[in-house]
């Protein structure tokens, strides 16, 4: 009978003793390590949680302590193992409390890129703090990284109903419209969003952006201003500032913004950057810098030959390299280009009486010579001699028939080192107008050289 006793004594004092430890040793020695961790110790803690944890591996406060002391240690995805593990048990304690490892686990799952995970950890938080504004948040910034536009709106829109100053949302909802076309609302969340929070450069930047399609070019500058500030936007924002005076016409300060903007930037085959030198050649063009523009093309064909109209475009001057007489024409300076047109004018028979600048070009009124009627009264011709690189349409022919009214020529004549469009063509087939085109332009031009 004694040993009996012996027995069942011993063992209701073993179970007394284990339930002792897990009432109060094991939570002391847990609340230690909290200790330890505060304390920055964090190596000790990750020894003692892993001893702890041998010996009861459901214990949740050694595994959320040690995720913390990973966590410390900038050990994540090691952080993120013990976080599943507290979420596999499904307990939370005053140690592990719910709220903060949910948005602890929510930011671990959104660093390695498990969007559906720290979706449903997100949505558990607003369920627990519906009135939370930052939920929302970064519920609408997941809803975005899955492409659900619509629901990404929603929830920041209910971020900013909770919290109209937060300015990280009306950012968020200022890209969102801006990927929908929604302009006026883009442009709405955007100026909230730079209100609230002016040192944003990324704000500035996409407000810049949508300033600039709707032509407000003054209002554009000045917000790529603001957004130059950051460094890692500098190239872009140059590029961009280009472009708006590009479209302005200020086509030297745009040359001078593209290629400060293209000197910073790095990845030949961004797409900013190609875009860059694009209309960097566009600039060249315009202003006559043929070479250089041809430079840029050639550029941007290494990268991508298949780029908007680049291969056209370095077909269309191929000629330029190998014909000293177009070349001249195309990239003289003023002066230059106003006396090649007159050797034109004159191995055409005319004398010329006037000469002076237009736009892409020059105007000359001249005399037609003819030797045989010496005696007679000298009919009078308008030339006007063009550099651009688009085909002309009736609207320039048009213009030289009404001048030609106001300057008595009997002729005109419209000299270009492109072509013409159908209806400039046919417009002129009715009038004493003579069309020379980029062909016959050479021949004449290589006549001069002969002479």
């Amino acid at each position: 009978m004694l040993i009996p006793l012996i027995i069942i004594l011993g063992t209701g004092i073993c179970v007394f003793i284990f339930f002792m430890y897990r009432m109060f040793l094991a939570p002391r020695k847990v609340l230690g390590l909290d200790k330890m961790l505060k304390a920055g110790k964090t190596k000790q803690v990750i020894r003692s949680a892993k001893q702890i944890i041998a010996k009861e591996p459901r214990n949740v406060d050694a595994h959320y302590i040690l995720g913390q002391a990973y966590q410390v240690e900038k050990k994540a995805e090691l952080a993120l193992m013990e976080f599943k593990t507290v979420n596999q048990i499904g307990e939370f304690t005053q140690l592990c409390r719910e709220i903060p490892f949910r948005m602890q686990v929510g930011e671990l799952y959104w660093k390695f890129n498990q969007v559906e995970e720290a979706l449903k950890e997100y949505l558990l938080l607003i369920k627990e703090q519906p009135s939370e504004f930052s939920h929302y948040a970064k519920v609408g910034q997941l809803f975005e990284q899955r492409g659900q536009i619509d629901r990404a709106i929603q929830y920041h829109m209910k971020a900013v109903e909770l919290n109209k100053d937060h300015a990280p949302s009306h950012y968020q909802l200022g890209l969102l419209f801006s990927k929908q076309k929604k302009v006026l609302e883009a442009r709405r969340e955007l100026d909230i969003a730079v209100k609230l929070e002016p040192a944003n450069a990324n704000a500035w930047y996409y407000l810049g952006r949508l300033l600039k399609e709707s032509r407000d070019f003054a209002a554009a500058l000045t917000a790529f201003d603001k957004a130059q500030r950051d460094p890692t936007l500098k190239a872009k924002v140059l590029i961009e500032r280009g472009t708006c005076y590009m479209s302005m016409a200020n086509y030297d300060q745009a040359i001078s913004e593209l290629e400060r903007g293209l000197k910073l930037s790095k990845d030949e085959g961004d797409a900013a950057v190609l875009y860059g030198r694009y209309f960097l050649s566009v600039c060249y063009e315009k202003t006559g810098k043929l070479e250089d523009a041809i430079a840029e093309w050639e550029k941007i064909y290494a990268k991508k030959p298949t780029f908007r109209d680049v291969a056209e475009k370095l077909s269309q001057y191929q000629e330029m390299r190998t014909d000293d007489g177009i070349k001249d024409y195309l990239t003289s300076g003023k002066e230059e280009f106003l006396e090649v047109c007159g050797k034109v004018a004159h191995a055409s028979g005319l004398e010329v009486i006037t000469s002076k600048e237009i736009p892409d070009g020059c105007e000359m009124l001249a005399s037609i010579v003819d030797k045989k009627r010496l005696g007679t009264k000298k009919m009078v011709k308008l030339m006007r001699f063009y550099r651009s690189t688009e085909p002309l349409n009736d609207t320039v022919v048009r213009s030289l028939s009404e001048a030609m009214k106001k300057d008595n020529a009997v002729r005109g004549m419209i000299v270009a080192s492109s072509g013409f469009t159908r209806k400039a063509v046919e417009f002129s087939e009715s009038r004493p107008i003579d069309l020379i085109a980029k062909e016959k332009l050479t021949e004449m031009l290589k006549q001069v050289d002969r002479h």
